[in-house]
């Protein structure tokens, strides 16, 4: 028996030990810091001059390495969406080539057209590696994706606000989280060092700064709100229905309220006259008590 505890023992602190090194680097990158959003919490709802401000960064930043092919070109005149009408939508797609096959099956390239998906800025995977070293991740549902960690208690709180917003966090975050490495931080070649990325050691240059992107609404111009208006867009492109899917819910909610109160006052009235024989037996002799 002592010797069955031994090896249990044995084995339980080897696999701690293998694990140790993965648990010290998660622990080693800070959580992200919490945003205010206007699509969080039951009743939120994206903010259409937040998402075409993102959508604007993408266009003149991102979409050079980065693409969003489960993305459609309607999608930008869907409601709860950016608010672009069906006329700008068709715009912005003829902006786009899109290779597609004549009526001789030959290659063509041709305007880009409302059922279009945006295109991808490489033909294909090998492509994006030999020029960037690794290809770049489609960022259509970036935003769901990437997560983290908040640890007791804090998870206990986000049950309770319905908290589901660590993806816009963590990329508001990785956007500003660009720092000179630390003295004993053997960083890679070619890399760079995140303090929010994962192992700090990120492939992707720091993508944005003040002032680069224009706007037209009178916006800030800061690197701060440059990464929060793509962060939304992002989580707007991972759940374009989010709007019609809290209405939804919202609606089921009353529903199952209501149903439950007509549930009580219809057990009310069908057992308001049936009461227990015991109960009909002490109102016909009250002297009589039963054990």
């Amino acid at each position: 028996m002592k010797m069955h505890r031994t090896i249990v023992a044995l084995a339980l602190a080897g696999c701690f030990a293998a694990v140790a090194p993965a648990i010290a680097q998660e622990h080693d990158t800070p959580n992200p810091p919490i945003q205010k959003w206007s699509f969080s919490g039951p009743f939120g709802r994206y903010d259409q001059g937040q998402l075409q401000r993102g959508f604007k960064i993408y266009k003149e930043v991102c979409q050079v390495c980065h693409s969003i092919q489960m993305l459609a070109f309607r999608n930008l005149a869907d409601p709860g969406g950016p608010g672009f009408s069906e006329a700008q939508a068709a715009a912005v797609a003829s902006e786009y080539k899109i290779k597609d096959l004549d009526d001789k099956g030959e290659p063509t390239e041709r305007p880009g057209r409302l059922a279009d998906t945006f295109p991808p800025p490489f033909p294909n995977e090998l492509a994006a590696k030999a020029v960037h070293g690794v290809a770049p991740p489609d960022m259509s549902t970036l935003a769901k994706a990437r997560t983290f960690e908040r640890g007791f208690p804090w998870w206990v709180f986000d049950m309770i606000t319905q908290y589901q917003e660590q993806g816009p966090d963590y990329i508001a975050a990785l956007l500003n989280g660009y720092e000179e490495p630390p003295k004993d931080f053997q960083l890679p070649q070619n890399g760079h060092y995140n303090k929010y990325f994962p192992g700090h050691n990120i492939a992707m240059p720091p993508a944005l700064q003040a002032g680069q992107v224009t706007y037209d609404d009178g916006a800030p111009q800061t690197l701060e709100q440059y990464s929060k208006d793509i962060a939304a867009f992002l989580m707007w492109t991972a759940e374009p229905h989010l709007v019609a899917r809290k209405r939804m819910g919202m609606q089921v909610m009353i529903f199952l309220i209501v149903l439950a109160g007509l549930m009580y006052f219809t057990k009310k009235k069908v057992w308001h006259d049936l009461e227990k024989p015991a109960e009909i037996a002490r109102r016909q002799d009250p002297k009589k008590t039963t054990v």
